[in-house]
């Protein structure tokens, strides 16, 4: 299993990297007019690097007890392009990311944090099920379309 400072780097980078790739799309579709597949391809991408930057934005701040504040901070730092590493590099800094998790060792504090805790304990079948969680989601979105629609 990796470790919380390697899951989070790894998808502050890739969230970082699918921006890239979104907004290549989004100059190919509009100023180069090349049509929609960069933006249908590096948004689906970014979209689902996007749900699980935010699922691990969680699951690690419960086990690090990060405290609200910074969660929602990191929630956040995923809608500013690249704002996701500077975030990971801060928290980092800040001695609130580690080579191990908290809760598969420690006993839990409340009902939040036994749900993170089962959640490490059994990675496989926790990473299965936030796998097809986060799709479910993502097919959902995607049949609501580009968010520019939603509210057309």
């Amino acid at each position: 299993m990796l470790s919380p400072r390697r899951l989070y780097r790894a998808l502050a980078l890739a969230e970082a990297v699918t921006w890239t790739l979104l907004i290549a799309g989004m100059l190919a579709k509009y100023v180069l007019h090349l049509g929609e597949l960069g933006v249908r391809i590096g948004g689906s991408v970014h979209g689902f690097v996007f749900l699980a930057y935010c699922a691990v934005t969680v699951l690690v701040g419960i086990d690090r007890r990060w405290g609200a504040g910074r969660i929602l901070l990191g929630l956040v730092s995923a809608v500013v392009p690249y704002a996701t590493i500077p975030f990971e590099r801060w928290i980092e800094r800040q001695g609130l990311l580690a080579d191990s998790w908290l809760l598969r060792e420690e006993p839990a504090r409340g009902p939040i944090e036994s749900l993170a805790a089962l959640v490490l304990r059994r990675p496989l079948l926790s990473a299965l099920v936030i796998l097809v969680l986060v799709a479910l989601f993502f097919s959902m979105l995607l049949r609501l379309g580009p968010p520019t629609q939603w509210f057309g």
